[in-house]
C-alpha cells in the first residue's frame, strides 16, 4: 500500500474532496482560507477561487464546473469558470454562530448537509441535519448536534451514515430513496476501538465505510456490520475526510488541517494524500436540481 502528500497545500482546514467524472478532478475546499480547490491528478495542478464567507461542503451538478456550494447559512449555485456564487436557498438564519459542514447527496439527488456551532471547542450542541430536495424544498431532519459529519451512502443507497463529532459516534439508518427518508438509528460505531475522533466519510465499492479519525493520524474502513476492518496510519494528525476518484475511482484521497507547530513536525499537514488501498469507490451522486 501506498501513501504519498501529492499535494502540499497547507490548507488551514481542508475538507469534503469530491471527485467529478464530468471535469476529471478532485474538487475540495478550504473552510477556513475561504477557497475550492480544484486538483488534477494527471498533472498535478491544483487551482482555486475564493469563496463568500467559509464553505462547508459540495455537490457536481449535471453542469460541468457548476457546483451546489454550502457556504456558512446558505446553499448556492458556486460557477468555476467565474468562480461567482448565487445565493439560493437560507438553511439557517443568518446572524447565528451555526455554520454548514458536512454535506453528501443521496442517490437521487438530494443534498444532505449539516451544521454545527462556529467554534467546536465550545463544544455548544446547537447543529441541524438538512435535506435539500431538487425542487429546492428543504426539511430539518435532527436539531441538537455537535458537530455535524461522516454522511454516507451504502452503494445500494438503502443504509445512510452519520456522525456527531463531538459525541464521538457514527449512526446508522435504513433509508428510504424514493422518499427521502432516514429510520431505525442505532450506533454504527462508537470509536471505542478506534484513534481519535470521526469526522468525514464515503463508502467503497463493497460497502466498506471510510472514515478520517481526527486527531488519531488515521483512516479507517469498518464493515457494514460496524467491525472495525483496517485502521490506515497516515503522516497528518488531523486528517478530515477521505473519498475515492481518479478515473478508476481506485485512489483514496485524504483531506486534512495544517499543523500548529513548526513546519518540520508534519510536512504533510494541510496537504492532500493519495493512498491505493486496494479498492475502489462508488460513483457520487450530483445534485439533480
Amino acid at each position: 500500500m501506498s501513501i504519498d502528500c501529492v499535494l502540499p497545500a497547507a490548507a488551514r482546514l481542508g475538507e469534503c474532496p469530491l471527485w467529478s467524472a464530468a471535469d476529471e478532478c478532485l474538487y475540495w475546499i478550504d473552510i477556513e482560507g475561504r477557497r475550492v480547490h480544484r486538483y488534477d491528478p494527471a498533472t498535478g495542478i491544483d487551482e482555486s477561487r475564493d469563496t463568500v464567507g467559509r464553505p462547508g461542503s459540495l455537490a457536481a451538478t449535471g453542469e460541468r464546473g457548476r457546483l451546489l456550494l454550502a457556504t456558512e447559512h446558505a446553499v448556492g449555485w458556486f460557477d468555476w469558470g467565474s468562480g461567482s456564487f448565487a445565493p439560493w436557498r437560507e438553511l439557517e438564519p443568518a446572524g447565528t454562530r451555526n455554520r454548514l459542514n458536512d454535506g453528501r447527496c443521496d442517490p437521487a439527488g438530494r443534498f444532505w448537509v449539516g451544521s454545527m456551532w462556529e467554534r467546536p471547542d465550545e463544544r455548544r450542541f446547537t447543529g441541524m441535519l438538512h435535506c435539500v430536495e431538487p425542487t429546492g424544498k428543504v426539511t430539518t431532519a435532527c436539531r441538537e448536534i455537535g458537530v455535524s459529519n461522516g454522511l454516507a451512502f451504502s452503494p445500494d443507497g438503502t443504509t445512510m451514515y452519520f456522525a456527531d463529532s463531538l459525541r464521538r459516534t457514527v449512526w446508522a439508518y435504513d433509508y428510504d430513496v424514493s422518499a427521502g427518508s432516514a429510520e431505525n438509528e442505532r450506533v454504527f460505531t462508537d470509536f471505542t476501538d478506534l484513534p481519535g475522533t470521526p469526522d468525514g466519510a464515503c463508502v467503497d465499492e463493497d460497502g466498506g465505510y471510510w472514515i478520517a479519525c481526527i486527531d488519531g493520524w488515521a483512516v479507517a474502513r469498518l464493515t457494514p456490520d460496524g467491525t472495525v476492518d483496517r485502521v490506515v496510519e497516515i503522516p497528518v494528525e488531523r486528517p478530515t475526510m477521505p473519498a475515492f476518484g481518479g478515473p478508476g475511482l481506485d485512489t483514496l484521497f485524504v483531506t486534512s488541517i495544517a499543523a500548529g507547530g513548526p513546519p518540520g513536525d508534519q510536512p504533510c499537514a494541510g496537504g492532500l494524500l493519495a493512498l491505493d488501498v486496494g479498492t475502489r469507490g462508488i460513483p457520487e451522486p450530483g445534485f439533480a436540481g
